[in-house]
C-alpha cells in the first residue's frame, strides 16, 4: 500500500536521525587525565591464586615525558620495513615504539606519521610484551628490569633477531623474532634448562594501553578491546571493565585493542589451552593478556612457545590474507563490518576493484552507484510504473476520498476497486525501498571503516571522502551559520535532487503527511551534511539516476 511506502521512508528517516544524533550532535569531550597507572598484573591459576608482577613497570609512575626523551633514555633494537618503523626496548624486551609510515595524522603535507605504540613513561603508553611466569618464587624469570642481549643491529624482513637473557641459575631464555613486510611479528620463546631438575613455566603475553578517555562518543565503529575466542567475536568497551574483568579460555583465536583504523592483537598458537583476560589495571589503563598451560622443561633440554603479534593498520585485503595464510580464525572481523557483513564486505571489494581500474575512489563510488542502479533497474521500473499510475489516478482518488470521507470502510473498498480496475499494485513500491535501506547503511559502514577510503580525494575541494564536505555555507557566504546548519555544497545538491524526486511521486492523501514529506529533503540535507562526503556523493548520483528513470516511465505512461 501507499501507506507502507510512507512508513518505510519514515523508518529510514528515524534511523538516520538517531544515527546522526549519536554520532554528531552529542560527542562527549575527552577529559584530561593525570592519574598514575599501576603495574600490570598477569595471574596464574593453580591450587592457590597467584599474582605475579611480571611487568614491574617502575617507570610508568614517573612524571610523563615526551616520546623522544623516553626513547633516548633506553638501549633499543631498531625495527623497520616498508610499512612500519620503531624499536624494541632491550630492558624488558618490550615492543613499545611503532610508527605507521604509510599513514599521516592529517592531510597536511608535513603531517607526522601515525604513532601506534609508545613507551611507558609517556602520556598514553601503549606496548606489548611477553615472557614466562613461574609458580616457584626461587626461579628468576625475565621481567621489566631484565636487560637482554642481541647480536643483530636491526629487525627487518630479511634479518630476524635473537634476544637472550641468562638468569644465573642455569636457565637461558631465548627470544627469536621475525617480521614480515607488513605488520606481523612472529615470536618464538625458548627456555634452555641447564640444571639438574625439571622446572615448570607458564608462557604469557600482554598488550597494555592507557587511553585518553574511556567515555568515547557513540560511533558506528567499535573502538575498544576485541578478540575472537572459541569462534565467537568479543567486542568489549572500556567502560564495561570498570567494575569487573572478563576472562575466557580457548585453544585458538586472537585478542587485542581496536581503533577505527588501527589494531593490535596477539594470535594464539592453536596448540594449548590459554586463559585470556581483559582487565582495567588503573585509571584509563587497560590490559589484555593470556597465560598458557604449564610447560615442563626437563633437565638438559629446551622447550619453546610460539606466538604472533599484529600491530598495524586494518587493511582489509591484508587481514584476509593473514586469515588464510596463517589460519587465523575470523581475523577479518578486526574490521567492524557490522550487521550487514554479507553486504558491507562485498561492497568494499567492489569499490576496491573499481578504484584499481579508475584510480580515484570518488569516481569509483559514482560508478558503484550506477552499477547498483542498473542491478535494481527491473525492480525500480515496477515501482516507478506503479507510482506513475498512482499519480495518473490521483484525481479519481481525491474524488473517492471526498465522497466517502465519513465512511472509512467504504473509502477503503472503493480505493481497492479503483486499484484493481486500473491494475495498480501500491505495494510494489516497497521492495526497492526495502533494498535501499541495507544498501545505504552498508555503504555508510564501508566509508567509516575502510582505511583505504581514509584521506582518499575526489575532485575539487573534496580531499577526504571519509570526512564531511569541507566547503560549508559559512566559508563561502561569510555568514555566522550554527554548526548543525553549516553544511557543504554536495549535501545541498543532494537535497535538491531529493526534492525533485519527491515532486514526481504521488502526493500523500493527508495534508499533515504532505507537510512532513515536504520537510524530508531539508532534514536529510542537514543530516547527511555531516556524514562522509563519499556517502553524499553516492546518494546524489543515485537520486539523479532515479529521477531520469522515473521521468522516462512517467512519459511512457502519459503522466505529467
Amino acid at each position: 500500500m501507499q501507506e507502507d511506502i510512507k512508513r518505510l521512508y519514515l523508518t529510514l528517516l528515524v534511523a538516520m536521525v538517531a544515527l546522526f544524533i549519536f554520532n554528531k550532535i552529542f560527542p562527549k569531550p575527552a577529559p584530561e587525565t593525570t592519574e598514575e597507572a599501576k603495574p600490570a598484573v598477569v595471574e596464574v591459576q593453580k591450587e592457590t591464586p597467584l599474582k605475579q608482577d611480571n611487568a614491574k613497570i617502575e617507570d610508568i609512575s614517573m612524571p610523563e615525558i615526551s616520546v623522544e626523551k623516553a626513547l633516548q633514555g633506553d638501549t633499543r633494537l631498531t625495527i623497520e620495513n616498508d610499512d612500519i618503523r620503531g624499536s624494541i626496548r632491550l630492558k624488558g624486551a618490550r615492543l613499545d615504539s611503532l610508527y605507521l609510515k604509510k599513514y599521516k595524522q592529517t592531510l597536511e603535507q608535513d603531517s607526522p606519521e601515525i604513532e601506534l605504540l609508545t613507551p611507558a613513561k609517556t602520556k598514553t603508553p601503549y606496548y606489548a610484551e611477553m615472557g614466562w611466569i613461574s609458580t616457584d618464587n626461587q626461579i628468576k624469570v625475565p621481567d621489566a628490569k631484565s636487560v637482554w642481549t642481541v647480536q643483530q643491529k636491526a629487525l627487518t624482513p630479511d634479518s630476524p633477531v635473537t634476544l637472550e637473557w641468562n638468569n644465573g641459575q642455569g636457565l637461558k631464555f631465548i627470544r627469536r623474532i621475525s617480521l614480515d613486510k607488513d605488520y606481523m611479528f612472529k615470536i618464538q620463546q625458548s627456555v634452555e634448562n641447564n640444571t639438574e631438575k625439571a622446572i615448570t613455566l607458564y608462557p604469557y603475553a600482554l598488550i597494555n594501553r592507557k587511553v585518553a578517555t574511556t567515555d568515547l562518543p557513540s560511533s558506528v565503529v567499535h573502538e575498544g578491546m576485541i578478540g575472537v575466542l572459541d569462534n565467537n567475536l568479543k567486542e568489549i568497551k572500556y567502560k564495561d571493565l570498570k567494575d569487573d574483568n572478563k576472562s575466557f579460555k580457548t585453544t585458538d583465536g586472537w585478542a587485542g585493542f581496536s581503533d577505527r583504523y588501527w589494531f593490535t592483537a596477539f594470535i594464539l598458537n592453536n596448540e594449548q589451552m590459554h586463559k585470556i583476560k581483559y582487565a582495567q589495571t588503573a585509571e584509563n589503563t587497560f590490559q589484555v593478556d593470556y597465560v598458557g598451560d604449564a610447560l615442563k622443561i626437563e633437565p638438559k633440554s629446551c622447550l619453546s612457545n610460539d606466538i604472533m603479534l599484529f600491530a598495524g593498520a586494518k587493511e582489509i585485503e591484508l587481514l584476509d590474507n593473514y586469515k588464510k595464510n596463517y589460519n587465523i580464525n575470523k581475523f577479518d572481523l578486526a574490521v567492524d563490518f557490522g550487521w550487514y557483513y554479507f553486504l558491507t564486505k562485498p561492497f568494499f571489494y567492489i569499490l576496491e576493484a573499481l578504484y584499481s581500474i579508475i584510480g580515484n575512489m570518488g569516481w569509483a563510488i559514482l560508478l558503484f552507484a550506477a552499477i547498483l542502479r542498473l542491478v535494481m533497474f527491473p525492480m525500480a521500473n515496477k515501482s516507478f510504473e506503479s507510482m506513475s499510475k498512482m499519480k495518473k489516478v490521483q484525481p479519481k482518488l481525491q474524488a473517492i476520498q471526498e465522497t466517502y470521507k465519513n465512511d472509512k470502510a467504504a473509502l477503503q473498498r472503493a480505493t481497492m476497486e479503483l486499484y484493481k480496475k486500473e491494475k495498480i499494485n501500491p505495494a510494489s513500491g516497497c521492495l526497492p525501498m526495502l533494498i535501499q535501506i541495507p544498501v545505504f547503511f552498508s555503504l555508510y559502514k564501508v566509508l567509516n571503516i575502510a582505511i583505504e577510503i581514509r584521506h582518499a580525494p575526489f575532485i575539487g575541494w573534496i580531499k577526504d571522502l571519509s570526512a564531511p564536505d569541507p566547503l560549508v555555507i559559512s566559508q563561502w557566504s561569510h555568514l555566522p551559520i550554527p554548526g548543525l546548519l553549516d553544511i557543504g555544497v554536495w549535501p545541498i545538491i543532494m537535497g535538491i535532487t531529493m526534492y525533485l524526486q519527491q515532486k514526481l511521486n504521488p502526493a500523500p492523501a493527508s495534508k499533515d503527511q504532505a507537510r512532513a514529506f515536504m520537510l524530508m529533503p531539508l532534514i536529510f540535507t542537514f543530516m547527511l551534511g555531516h556524514f562522509a562526503s563519499g556517502l553524499v556523493i553516492y546518494w546524489t548520483l543515485n537520486n539523479i539516476l532515479a529521477l531520469i528513470q522515473q521521468k522516462a516511465i512517467m512519459a511512457k505512461n502519459g503522466v505529467k
